[in-house]
């Protein structure tokens, strides 16, 4: 009789799995939530800076784009919107500097690759000054709206000589047309029309009041852009010429390039003022007989 065995019956199982690895990025190297929330935060508080940067960078920024011939003291507020002091000097070499009387207020509304600007002073706009600023390799450029501005005659005199020994006074008013400003690598590139009038000035140096009233004219000029070297910069041309009625008569004409001013040009009296206008024609510019000449840069 045969016996049969019987063999207990084998369950059937999945076949084991082993759990999943965790994803990981290109490159190999897990993100943990930590890392995360700490770049959050790094970004959180770099948008903060930004916003929130003070005024004094700005001011940091202007003197060292224009060498320190415009400065914003006592800078308050944030880049965005704040108040200075603007100061007006011969440059680092300079001790001549002149203060505007008020404070100038600006606003800045950030734009792709720049920002739209409104300058107002209540000593010198009867409307803010609207400006755009764009951002580019090596610099930033400026497009300045038409506008009109009353100055004080006193701000002449931180441009250095003459003016610093003149002295003068009257009254000071100043139009843009299509200005343009290239700052960048410590030069300032200007294209466009600025003319500047000053009506019935005097001067300490002269007992014969008003002396005169005089025109300025900037014209031309190609600002520099991306790419482009100093020696491809275009100049502007400068012109002074003395409005009827002076006594004292002033011409002359130079040229701006990279921020700097080269001029040449004389001064001398109507033959019934040369007595009295004598000791300021020694005074401005090396004596050529009647004439005195002036020489800038």
């Amino acid at each position: 009789m045969a016996f049969r065995m019987a063999l207990p019956a084998r369950r059937w199982q999945a076949p084991s799995r082993k759990p999943a690895a965790p994803r990981t990025p290109v490159g190999g190297r897990r993100l943990h939530p930590w890392r995360w929330a700490a770049a959050g935060m790094v970004l959180g508080l770099l948008l903060v800076s930004l916003i929130w940067a003070p005024a004094r960078w700005l001011a940091g920024a202007v003197a060292w784009a224009t060498q320190d011939k415009v400065q914003l003291n006592a800078a308050q507020g944030t880049v965005w919107n704040g108040s200075a002091w603007l100061i007006l000097s011969g440059g680092r070499q300079s001790r001549d500097a002149t203060t505007l009387p008020s404070r100038l207020h600006w606003k800045l509304q950030p734009r792709w690759l720049g920002a739209d600007m409104e300058l107002n002073s209540s000593c010198c706009t009867t409307k803010p000054v609207h400006a755009r600023l764009r951002w580019q390799p090596g610099g930033t450029r400026v497009h300045v709206a038409d506008s009109t501005l009353q100055l004080p005659s006193s701000l002449l005199a931180g441009l250095g000589t003459p003016w610093n020994t003149l002295q003068l006074d009257g009254t000071l008013s100043a139009s843009t047309q299509q200005v343009q400003l290239w700052l960048g690598q410590q030069r300032v590139d200007y294209a466009g029309t600025v003319t500047a009038t000053l009506q019935q000035a005097s001067t300490r140096l002269s007992t014969i009041r008003p002396i005169g009233s005089y025109r300025m004219h900037l014209r031309g000029g190609k600002p520099l852009g991306s790419g482009e070297t100093p020696a491809q910069a275009t100049p502007a041309e400068l012109s002074l010429e003395t409005l009827p009625g002076s006594s004292l008569q002033l011409v002359g004409s130079g040229q701006w390039v990279g921020g700097r001013l080269r001029f040449s040009g004389e001064a001398y009296a109507v033959p019934e003022k040369t007595a009295a206008l004598n000791n300021l024609l020694n005074i401005i510019g090396q004596r050529s007989g009647e004439r005195s000449l002036i020489t800038l840069g």
